[in-house]
């Protein structure tokens, strides 16, 4: 059903990186759903698992990977299991700017529907990405050319998509309803990867778009225009500021008078029944005691 990689898929070898210095295993945590950026360490920390052929059909060298995989150099591996991959977190990275483009032809927006929701704080968690409106079926495209990843159903991203580009870029794609790419295709930028869906945990048909560096979120508002459907500029300057993650604005709080309601708390403070109960685990048949202390925001 898939197109056919460009490079098939042999047994998996474990090879090291010598030239350059290894990384620990670590999990990522602190998503909207947590358990999505959980993966478990595994022996190999500092290793990671080949799945490509050499250029002589034998096994794959470190030169070959250099030449084959984008980005082996800055990542030092190549893992096919693991959708964020395991990179040590706790070491400041060097400044630097990666080109983003060259021409008109090598990016293009994944899909051009409305933001629903944006980089940042969510529900009192990160929602690392940005939710873009569509159709279940619209086509979903590479952002940048570069090499497939992932590609398979995960039980909260659903059909999930991850391609590394050369400037050392990751870029996610995730609740698609069909993955028409395979591991270890090269797509270019514009080229279809799969069709937008509501896999996985979703609660209506959107493409949850990500942009990483060595494991770490950047806000694709950072990479594209997402309303014009443009690159922000051709070059992104990476530096501590780029990784900040916002911070959540403070809950709120109001305490109960006598006569309120439900329904003149949410009106008072510009939200909704629906929205008080879950943020304070109530039922709309709820009874409010005076001085009870009541989230709004």
């Amino acid at each position: 059903m898939h197109r056919q990689a460009l490079l098939p898929t042999l047994p998996l070898l474990l090879l090291g990186c010598p030239l350059f210095a290894q990384v620990d295993s670590v999990a990522i945590g602190g998503a909207e759903e947590v358990e999505a950026y959980e993966e478990a360490l595994t022996e190999d920390a500092g290793y990671d698992a080949i799945a490509l052929p050499s250029l002589n059909g034998g096994a794959l060298t470190l030169k070959d990977s250099l030449w084959l995989i984008p980005g082996y150099d800055i990542y030092c591996g190549w893992n096919t299991e693991s959708i964020f991959g395991h990179h040590d977190r706790s070491q400041p990275l060097p400044t630097t700017t990666l080109q983003l483009s060259h021409a008109a032809c090598d990016h293009e927006m994944p899909t051009c529907g409305a933001i629903t929701s944006p980089f940042g704080p969510r529900h009192g968690r990160m929602h690392y990405g940005v939710d873009l409106k569509l159709q279940t079926g619209d086509p979903v495209v590479a952002g940048f050319p570069g090499m497939v990843r992932i590609a398979q159903y995960h039980r909260s991203f659903g059909n999930v998509v991850v391609i590394r580009h050369a400037n050392g870029l990751e870029t996610l794609y995730a609740h698609l309803s069909r993955i028409s790419v395979d591991v270890g295709q090269m797509v270019e930028a514009g080229e279809r990867i799969g069709l937008g869906g509501n896999t996985g945990r979703s609660t209506g048909s959107h493409l949850h778009f990500e942009v990483r560096y060595l494991g770490r979120p950047i806000d694709p508002a950072r990479v594209f225009d997402l309303t014009e459907g443009v690159l922000t500029a051709s070059t992104l300057r990476l530096d501590a500021s780029v990784f900040e993650l916002p911070k959540a604005a403070a809950s709120a709080y109001y305490r109960v008078k006598r006569g309120d309601t439900l329904s003149s708390i949410a009106r008072r403070h510009g939200t909704t029944v629906a929205r008080l109960c879950k943020l304070n685990r109530l039922s709309t048949r709820s009874i409010l005691r005076v001085g009870q202390r009541i989230r709004t925001s």
